[in-house]
């Protein structure tokens, strides 16, 4: 071959080359794929979160309590800021009762000096919460065995179950007591000793009134609501009256206070949406009141 002729030739390989490749692996489809290697999905476990939802109080958090295999001490690193907000709650609740269930499997040891585990578990829990100031008396702590419950690396996730109820306050101071100054724009009752028109003054509801009568100085399009209830005793009319008497005479107790007159305004429901069963004396009691806020 002259080396006139040699890239002639040259070219002439490529071209077979290429045409060949392209036949057979672009048009025929013949070549493999290049082989990748597969990468294992990588499934993190996520905990059941704590959820516990109540008519007036709902708990979730993206986590839950832990507890060591046959350990009593709650881990609360997960659920700290609602169990926090748990303990607030309560403050400002004082008739509610807080009901605390700790959970155990049965194949797990009780080294405590607890009847057993899931006590101490909701003991640990309780504990938490009185050093929160929640007072011992208004929580309970209850057990139960829960053999679905899953340790994994000898740690449980869950094991705390709450419950709540009421306890209604066995007199009208009781209920006066009961109520909770959490903001001027936040209902609040207003009770009466029994064949009195003044309503029970309390640190909380004296604290309302004297920054309700800032606020609505500074705030002339605002208004005080004061808004009558009675029990379901006696006829509807009467009990229309009566829910209206009682909110006018709170409206001149505050008057004389220096609170003015056209920033108050007053109506009376009667029977009206009651704040508890009408069934029973201390629910009667109850709702024998009259609501104020500022709108």
């Amino acid at each position: 071959m002259s080396s006139s002729k040699a890239p002639w030739w040259i070219a002439l390989f490529v071209w077979m080359g290429a045409s060949t490749y392209w036949h057979v692996c672009k048009v025929k489809e013949l070549c493999d794929e290049p082989v990748t290697a597969a990468i294992p999905e990588v499934i993190i476990e996520k905990p059941d979160p704590l959820i516990f939802e109540d008519a007036d109080f709902n708990l979730r958090a993206t986590g839950n309590f832990k507890f060591a295999k046959s350990g009593p001490d709650a881990d609360l690193g997960m659920v700290r800021p609602e169990i926090d907000s748990l303990a607030s709650f309560l403050s400002l609740n004082p008739t509610r009762r807080l009901a605390i269930v700790g959970s155990y499997t049965s194949t797990e040891l009780n080294s405590t000096t607890f009847f057993d585990l899931g006590i101490a578990r909701g003991e640990s829990v309780k504990q938490y919460l009185v050093q929160k100031g929640i007072p011992d008396s208004v929580m309970t702590v209850s057990s139960q065995v829960n053999d679905a419950l899953v340790f994994k690396s000898d740690t449980m996730s869950g094991g705390i179950n709450f419950g709540f109820s009421k306890v209604i306050p066995n007199s009208e101071e009781g209920l006066a007591s009961a109520q909770k100054f959490q903001g001027l724009f936040k209902v609040m009752d207003l009770y009466f000793p029994l064949g009195s028109a003044n309503y029970l003054k309390t640190d909380d509801n004296e604290r309302f009134i004297e920054e309700a009568t800032k606020f609505l100085a500074a705030n002339k399009d605002k208004k005080l609501i004061l808004t009558g209830y009675t029990d379901s005793e006696g006829s509807d009319d009467a009990n229309l009256r009566l829910s209206k008497r009682r909110a006018e005479g709170v409206k001149k107790q505050l008057t004389a206070r220096s609170l003015r007159a056209d920033q108050i305004e007053t109506d009376g429901k009667g029977e009206a949406d009651p704040k508890e069963s009408n069934e029973t004396f201390e629910g009667r009691r109850a709702n024998r009141r009259v609501t104020i806020v500022v709108q």
